[in-house]
């Protein structure tokens, strides 16, 4: 409303009103944080959350970090800039939009102090990383045509790497076993990894013929077996027991519910609390606790980070706010 009435007032020329918007623009995009600021070495050593900053002004963007003690506490920043993020045991994996004359896309690993270590390209847009619970193995997807997964259509690039080592090569490369059979389709695309403690076994995404799968995927004899049909971007829990995923429920356009599965006895809990569409692979805050990034109502680029108990009907809260991709690094 404010710029409406300036420009009601201001519109002497064609571009009087262009020229205010820009320079609002611009006056928005270079304020310094709101947010109480502290240096990144006072979050040394103890539990903190590794994530996005989406406040708009001078550090949007930029990877953040808080006390998981203190999550609503003071904020340290780096200089380093992602799209996605996800840090474990010294390791960060950011991934990121580079823009230019020609936009590319990149992945790199970061080390404890967010210098870079390496760089690799992405075939496209990025979509989800992860990194193993031990910091040696990396995980990637990008979209390869398309640019988001409400889309029809679209092709995902999955690859898992060794930290400081080699490249274990694009997921569609494994064995694939479909209710016990293997199969090749041709239309098969796989994303959204999470990795089990033994770095060896990850479950992923697995789309083939009109259907997602939680695969088990096994990194030795490179093979990806299907478990469970309806989900898509799963997240183990730190003990391994279960796996939260995103399921859709279903419409005109996808809608997502989470839902949390039992290995061992395949017992599903849908977090039915939690009403709108959760388009994310969702992070472990604890053995009962799930993180996810929601867009906000009304305020471009600009996210939170919510929390919900794993239980049916639990209400979700905000853990975070102006955050996106979060990841707990408990030490």
């Amino acid at each position: 409303m404010i710029f409406g009435v300036i420009c009601a007032v201001a519109l002497t020329g064609a571009g009087a009103c262009v020229v205010i918007a820009v320079q609002r623009a611009a006056a928005r995009a270079d304020a310094p944080p709101k947010v109480a600021v502290t240096p990144a070495e006072a979050l040394e050593g103890e539990p903190r959350v590794v994530f996005r900053n989406t406040e708009i002004g001078s550090r949007y963007g930029l990877v953040s970090v808080v006390s998981l003690a203190d999550p609503d506490g003071p904020r340290a920043f780096t200089d380093v800039a992602c799209d996605r993020v996800y840090a474990a045991a010294g390791t960060t994996s950011c991934l990121r939009v580079k823009r230019g004359l020609a936009t590319t896309f990149e992945a790199v690993q970061l080390d404890a102090d967010w210098n870079q270590v390496e760089s690799w390209g992405l075939p496209g847009v990025p979509s989800r990383t992860r990194v193993s619970a031990d910091g040696t193995l990396m995980a990637t997807t990008s979209f390869v045509t398309g640019h988001s997964y409400m889309q029809v259509g679209f092709s995902t690039a999955t690859d898992i790497r060794e930290v400081g080592g080699k490249d274990l090569g694009n997921l569609e490369g494994f064995t694939l076993v479909v209710d016990g059979r293997r199969v090749r389709p041709a239309d098969r695309n796989i994303w959204g990894v999470t990795f089990a403690r033994d770095d060896n076994t990850f479950y992923a995404t697995v789309a083939t013929g009109g259907t997602t799968y939680l695969a088990r995927g096994d990194l030795s004899a490179r093979t990806l077996t299907t478990l469970h049909a309806g989900a898509e971007c799963p997240s183990l829990s730190p003990d391994g027991r279960r796996v939260a995923f995103k399921h859709d429920v279903g419409g005109p356009t996808p809608r997502w519910q989470v839902v949390v599965l039992d290995l061992a006895s395949g017992a599903e809990t849908t977090l039915d609390g939690e009403t709108r569409s959760v388009d994310d692979q969702v992070e472990w805050l604890d053995d009962d606790s799930l993180l996810y990034g929601l867009p906000r109502d009304g305020e471009a680029g600009v996210s939170d980070i919510w929390q919900i108990k794993t239980t049916a009907g639990a209400a979700p809260s905000i853990f975070i706010e102006q955050a996106w991709s979060p990841s707990i690094v408990r030490s």
